[in-house]
């Protein structure tokens, strides 16, 4: 009876020291979330969402979309993909894009949805937002354009994208955001903590160390430190939303410099929260030759230029 009521008794503090943890990570993520959906929020009732729209279509024509889809993407941007995907529903019974199209918007919303609030998010992770939204628009712009020119030379995914489900339409009321707002925030919560629970068990039982181990040939190779694996598998698992309390610990920690941060959040900014946000995109139509392999690759790609470019610069004497 000793030894259940010892183990007992170690799992109770373990479990109070984990919720306290979680507890604190919660707290540094709703310092940076908060405002940050606010912000959103006043922007999208003072019209900025249509602005950007026009700012943005004459950039549809590079990659092959027509102009109207400037305001998808401009929705992504500001709001999140769920709106998105609403919107989209909107334009597609009256201006059907093609598979090859409708990967290319999917794209491009995978990679830069979400600005204001992930972009926080970076900015408390020690990644400044001229970085950010160089990496995440611009990326999506080029990735797009790739896409499209692949797409278009070699006349593949040419039929009709199908609509496989409908987003609901967001209700306009203050209320149901501001109520919409909080679920997602008490599910962010239940996250952590879940998540925080799962780690401890990986570290007890070794698998973290395999985790690590694996992919630590990947990261060096693009030039990301083995240190960073956990951040690396938290942000691209579950997207810099869920994973942001997280990575900021991580980034406040002192263990990833810098140069580390800005790799990871690189990174995770063109190809984070793989499964759900993949599934979702795959409701426009989209192939996953783009909004997944290609969005991967591209990823990896950039964050190794990103990586050895100031090495190449020293090697050649620059200031």
């Amino acid at each position: 009876m000793e030894f259940f009521g010892s183990v007992a008794g170690r799992l109770a503090a373990v479990g109070r020291e984990l919720l306290v943890q979680a507890l604190a990570v919660y707290a540094t993520l709703l310092k940076v979330m908060l405002p940050a959906l606010l912000v959103v929020k006043a922007l999208d009732m003072a019209g900025a969402t249509g602005w950007l729209a026009v700012l943005l279509s004459p950039s549809m024509q590079l990659v092959g979309l027509p102009d109207a889809m400037g305001l998808v993407w401009a929705t992504a941007m500001l709001t999140n993909l769920y709106t998105a995907i609403a919107v989209y529903a909107g334009f597609a019974a009256q201006e059907p894009l093609t598979v090859a199209q409708a990967t290319v918007l999917g794209t491009m919303m995978l990679v830069s949805h979400s600005l204001p609030v992930e972009g926080a998010v970076a900015r408390a992770s020690g990644v400044g937002w001229r970085a950010t939204l160089l990496v995440r628009i611009g990326g999506a712009l080029v990735l797009g354009a790739l896409l499209h020119r692949v797409y278009a030379s070699s006349a593949a995914l040419q039929q009709p994208a199908r609509l496989l489900g409908q987003a609901p339409p967001p209700d306009p009321a203050l209320t149901a955001w501001a109520l919409a707002q909080l679920q997602m925030l008490v599910w962010i919560l239940v996250v952590i903590v879940a998540l925080m629970t799962l780690l401890r068990l990986l570290r007890a039982v070794g698998i973290e160390r395999l985790i690590h181990a694996m992919l630590a040939p990947l990261l060096n190779l693009i030039g990301i430190r083995r240190e960073a694996a956990n951040a690396t598998v938290i942000g691209i698992t579950l997207g810099l939303s869920f994973g942001g309390g997280l990575l900021i610990r991580e980034a406040r920690s002192g263990v990833l410099t810098p140069r580390d941060m800005l790799l990871v959040m690189s990174l995770l900014g063109l190809c984070h929260s793989l499964i759900e946000d993949t599934l979702l995109m795959l409701l426009l139509g989209a192939h996953l030759s783009g909004i997944l392999w290609a969005r991967l690759a591209f990823a990896l790609v950039v964050v190794a230029l990103i990586a050895h470019w100031p090495r190449r610069r020293a090697a050649a004497g620059a200031p």
